[in-house]
């Protein structure tokens, strides 16, 4: 996905842990991992109307591909995909997005991820979201990333919660999902809560070390 995104495209890794550009070729696998997580992902994700089989079928994939390709070489944003490496093996087991991308005064970007709920636990989510952060304060230029949650999505709180992004809002009706309205909490993370630290990577291999 070539774009005018700084520091797009973008290969990132810490130990098993890879993120990449999507590829063509990971159609089957993204299938496999969205459809084997219905249940896991679909009551926190906004979603076109259809059964969750079509809707993430290896022929959706194509749609949704085209979209993250043209959205990169607008500079809007920064699709990964995450992986567990294995021998050399890759075995696509997430996603992360840094979109809605503002330059400028602003040097923004929301962030979303996603994540198989076989490696759930492993810290390979927070991992990934920490490099992909890392690579906006960076590369990517960028100065503030946030990240809103349903209250009710206690998981995806925790990973935020973990690497210490500050909750700083209360977003009600704030996305359409599941058949509703739904409220959000508002996290945030700027540039400097993290340079003295060398990086949220850093800060969280030191959260996890203590543990």
């Amino acid at each position: 996905m070539l774009g005018a995104t700084p520091g797009w495209p973008a290969v990132l890794a810490d130990g098993p842990v890879l993120l990449r550009p999507y590829k063509r070729g990971d159609a089957r696998a993204w299938s496999e991992v969205r459809i084997a997580n219905q249940a896991w992902l679909a009551p926190w994700e906004s979603a076109p109307p259809g059964p969750w089989s079509e809707m993430n079928s290896p022929r959706a994939f194509g749609y949704v591909y085209r979209d993250m390709k043209r959205a990169a070489r607008r500079g809007d944003s920064m699709p990964f995909a995450v992986c567990l490496v294995d021998n050399g093996r890759e075995r696509l087991v997430g996603h992360v997005n840094l979109g809605n991308i503002v330059r400028r005064a602003f040097a923004s970007a929301y962030a979303g991820y996603w994540v198989d709920y076989r490696v759930a636990g492993r810290g390979v989510i927070p991992t990934a979201l920490a490099l992909a952060v890392d690579h906006a304060f960076g590369p990517g230029g960028l100065h503030r990333i946030e990240i809103n949650i349903r209250p009710e999505n206690g998981p995806s709180r925790r990973v935020v919660e973990k690497l210490g992004f500050r909750e700083e809002a209360y977003h009600q009706r704030y996305m359409h999902i599941d058949g509703g309205w739904r409220d959000h909490l508002g996290y945030a993370m700027t540039s400097e809560e993290v340079a003295a630290e060398g990086g949220l990577l850093s800060r969280w291999k030191r959260v996890r070390a203590s543990k």
